[in-house]
Parts: C-alpha cells; sequence; structure tokens
C-alpha cells in the first residue's frame, strides 16, 4: 500500500495567470521494522490541471453535436489522448468518474518513472502549473457549472490508474480599466521602512502584485452617485452611493435622504442580488427568464425618519460578475419600498407639556409598493483572503 498526499501550501485560491504549487508526498506507511513486508513500487505518475463545465439539461440547450471532449472514457485502465494538446501522450481529465465537458486543461506533466519504495520510506515531488487565462471562474449556479481541479494519476504495473483529485478556485479578472498612469508607475504606497528592489520600479514586479495593485486602485476610488426616488406620486426620498465597482468582502453603503421627500416612506429594503442568463443561443426556451440569487438583506422601517443608511457585505464566497459564450453573470442592488398614499401627520410634542403622552401609529394605512435595481460591478479580491472561507482545503489523500 502506498499513500498519496496533495497539498496547495498557499491555499486552495487562485487567480488566472497564476502559478500553482502543489507538493505530492508518496509514502510507504509500513513500518521499516516489518520483516513480512516488502518494498512498494509505482510505475508512473503525472499531473495536471483542468475545468470542468456542468449544465442543467432544463435551462440550457447544448448543441447536438458535442465535441468529442464531452464523451466520458469507459476504461479506467488506459489514458485517454488529449484533445486540447495534440502534442501531450495522454490527459487525465477524461479518466472515468469525471462528468459534464472539459472545458479546459494544461499539458500533463510526469512527476516520475518507476517509483520504488521501501517501507517507512517516502519521497515528495513538487507540481507547478500556470492557471490558464482564457477560462471561466470557479462558478456554481442554477444553470451553470465550473469547477477545477487539480488531478494527480498514478498507476502499479497491471493495475488500474488510480486518480487523486484536489479541488481548487480560480478568480479572473474582467474588465479591469486601463491604468490611468505609465504602467512603470507606483500603484500602491511605497513602505519608507522596507529596501527597494530593483531601483523601486514597479515594472518588474509580478503579474499577480500588479494585478491586485490595480483591483485595490480600481475599487477604492470614490465617486458620490445620486438618485432621485420617484413613484408616480411624487417625490420619495434621495438616494446617495459612493461608489458601483466594489471586491469581494467589501461592505455597500448607501443613505437615504427622506426630509425633501413629497410621499412618506413607510418601510424599505436592500438586497444584494445575482444575476444568472443564459446567452441566447444556449436557452432551452427563448425568452427565458434569469436566474436571480439573493446573498443578503437589509430591511428598515423609516416613517418619520429624515436620514437612514445601510450596509451589506459582499460575501467572499461568491463569484465575481463574469461572462462566457454560454453564460453570463451580472450583480444588482434590489430596493423594494412601501409608501403612503396620503401623508401622515408626525407626532407633535409641546414644549411645556409636562405629561407623558403616548403617540400610536394608525391602524390602517393605505400603501403603494414598487421596486428599483441597480446595476454594480463586482470584482475578485486577494486570492490569500478568500482561501479563508473557502469550502476546499487544498488538501487531499488516497491510498492505493
Amino acid at each position: 500500500m502506498i499513500e498519496v498526499v496533495a497539498s496547495m501550501a498557499r491555499g486552495p485560491v487562485f487567480l488566472a495567470g497564476e502559478v500553482v504549487e502543489c507538493l505530492i508526498t508518496f509514502t510507504n506507511p509500513m513500518s521499516h521494522l516489518s520483516t513480512s513486508v516488502s518494498s512498494e513500487m509505482l510505475a508512473w505518475a503525472s499531473a495536471q490541471i483542468h475545468c470542468q463545465f456542468h449544465a442543467s439539461e432544463s435551462r440550457v440547450a447544448l448543441p447536438t453535436q458535442r465535441n468529442k471532449q464531452d464523451v466520458q472514457a469507459e476504461s479506467d485502465t488506459v489514458l485517454i489522448p488529449s484533445r486540447v494538446y495534440q502534442q501531450q501522450p495522454f490527459s487525465l481529465c477524461r479518466l472515468t468518474g469525471e462528468r459534464g465537458q472539459c472545458m479546459l486543461d494544461t499539458p500533463p506533466k510526469i512527476l516520475f518513472c518507476d517509483l520504488r519504495l521501501d517501507p517507512g520510506e517516502s519521497k515528495t515531488y513538487s507540481y507547478s502549473e500556470v492557471v490558464p487565462n482564457d477560462g471561466p471562474p470557479s462558478f456554481r449556479g442554477q444553470s451553470v457549472k465550473y469547477v477545477y481541479k487539480l488531478t494527480i494519476g498514478c498507476q502499479r504495473v497491471n493495475s488500474p490508474i488510480k486518480l487523486l483529485r484536489v479541488p481548487f478556485r480560480v478568480l479572473v479578472l474582467h474588465g479591469m480599466p486601463e491604468p490611468p498612469f505609465p504602467q512603470d508607475e507606483e500603484v500602491a504606497p511605497s513602505n519608507p521602512f522596507l529596501e527597494e528592489e530593483d531601483g523601486g520600479r514597479r515594472g518588474d514586479a509580478r503579474p499577480l502584485e500588479r494585478a491586485l495593485d490595480m483591483l485595490m486602485i480600481t475599487t477604492s476610488r470614490r465617486c458620490p452617485h445620486l438618485f432621485n426616488i420617484t413613484n408616480m406620486r411624487g417625490k420619495v426620498a434621495k438616494f446617495c452611493i459612493f461608489k458601483i465597482v466594489y471586491r469581494l468582502g467589501e461592505d455597500i453603503i448607501g443613505t437615504f435622504n427622506f426630509s425633501d421627500g413629497d410621499i412618506p416612506c413607510l418601510q424599505y429594503s436592500v438586497s444584494l442580488q445575482s444575476e444568472e442568463e443564459i446567452q441566447p443561443g444556449y436557452q432551452r426556451r427563448p425568452g427565458q427568464a434569469v436566474s436571480v440569487s439573493g446573498h443578503g438583506r437589509h430591511l428598515e422601517s423609516c416613517l418619520h425618519t429624515a436620514s437612514c443608511h445601510f450596509s451589506l457585505p459582499i460575501p467572499l464566497n461568491v463569484t465575481p460578475g463574469f461572462s462566457t459564450d454560454i453564460v453570463a453573470l451580472r450583480w444588482r442592488l434590489h430596493f423594494e419600498f412601501v409608501t403612503a398614499r396620503e401623508p401622515t401627520e408626525p407626532p407633535v410634542v409641546l414644549q411645556n407639556q409636562s405629561e407623558v403622552t403616548v403617540w400610536s401609529g394608525a391602524e390602517h394605512v393605505d400603501v403603494d409598493t414598487f421596486s428599483w435595481d441597480l446595476p454594480i460591478k463586482v470584482l475578485p479580491t486577494n486570492p490569500a483572503l478568500a482561501s479563508f472561507v473557502s469550502q476546499f482545503t487544498g488538501t487531499n489523500s488516497i491510498q492505493i
């Protein structure tokens, strides 16, 4: 028996274009003091990254003539030729146990051939690969799923191939604006207590650092956006939000001013929602409805309130907005207002009044309700921060 352990030391979340590093350890767990056991042998082992695509048949109409990559392998003892990288001898992503379509896979890398492990002996191999930039982000929606896995395959002589899969999450930066300054200028505050590297120029920094710097600059810009909330009877309130571009983990903060409103507002609610829309060419039915998911809600009663505010956190485990040929994910704030049809007199307290007065609200109020959607943009965050709430551990093991 051989125990195989794969561990991503930095965590299970990565940006597209970042290097995934994994340590894979093969161990013969038998004690070296035992005289009844012999050495264990493995013929070979290899590893590669792949992205699996799953679609709901009731919501997504895939082409009848699917790509050959969607055909599931029927044998677990042979390797399947790679359709993406024809120069490579084989691909692990289509072995038995993986359903759906393989959207992309990296070239397989051989870890070793003919490994011999004595009792109690272990050997560790390092695997590194760049996450493809042209792939979709990790996503588990109502209609579509994109799942990334690192697959390690190993085989004894004349035995079936055994697979060890380590799932991980990929964040993709889409729609980043062009920087308003030359590329070689600093985009993050310099630290006077740290030594400058390479003359202090940022142009030679790692791509991950540059991407995170640009992400921080983009989501840190604040410019108040003012909106007049009205219905058919008149003005209800004035709404202010300081930005509409956020990153995962940030708080969305907005304020309402009801003092200048003509119509009294009894209650409002704000919901953070994502819209999953299947592209027209892949919809099961024409005009198919968009799938809406809620990720947080703030509800408040505001009768006779001059102003108030709300704060909605963006969860770290959700998927930022993106678009592919099959699906598009967008984000919005969904507002719902309950307003009175007739003006409501506020309670009056006289200055010279000495007795306690109790004011009771009206038992019956005729109301109107209306809603409003404000599109926002949600971008990724630092992968190390997202790793703290990831459902993946970045470590997995099997015994063969």
